[in-house]
């Protein structure tokens, strides 16, 4: 596969010790989606925060592979839940294809990586941004216990590096 790697701009994203903002956004599931706030999900115990870019994109698709392959949930106390500019039919879409149990956010406006100082123009097309790809461990009080986000694209996140993270925690 041939591409071209994107340097992406420096940004002033959340860090470790930052409270996440909380957002309200459909949250899909294999079943169904709903509208629900992030600060719900984190009342229930961390949250692995996972932003990536749109579902189809090879980079999504090796994101989902590699934490279904992972399996973290089994493992340690953590709900895995990701963030993109998909809408909730192509999240379905994409649960279904590559067979993951977690649970997505839409965000087709990306408002959410905005407030995460996260947002990139796509491809130079004014007006069109989404997520760098990027993960926040939160904790039952949305404070950021370890933030990854990407320099270029494509980037991937370093898995043991989250995995040591998630141990720690």
């Amino acid at each position: 596969m041939e591409f071209d790697v994107v340097e992406f701009e420096e940004t002033a994203h959340l860090e470790v010790g930052e409270v996440a903002p909380d957002f309200t956004r459909p949250l899909v599931n294999d079943e169904y989606w709903e509208d629900r706030s992030l600060s719900e999900l984190t009342d229930d115990g961390p949250v692995l925060l996972v932003f990536t870019t749109m579902d189809g994109a090879f980079p999504a698709t090796y994101v989902w592979n590699e934490l279904r392959e992972r399996a973290w949930e089994d493992e340690y106390d953590v709900r895995i839940v990701g963030v993109s500019i998909s809408d909730p039919y192509s999240h379905k879409r994409l649960i279904e294809d590559r067979e993951i149990d977690y649970e997505l956010f839409s965000d087709p406006k990306n408002t959410v990586a905005v407030e995460y100082g996260i947002a990139h123009d796509l491809d130079g097309m004014t007006g069109i941004n989404e997520p760098r790809p990027s993960v926040f461990l939160l904790d039952e009080d949305r404070t950021i216990e370890y933030a990854w986000v990407s320099e270029e694209w494509p980037e991937f996140p370093d898995y043991d590096e989250i995995e040591a993270a998630l141990a720690d925690f």
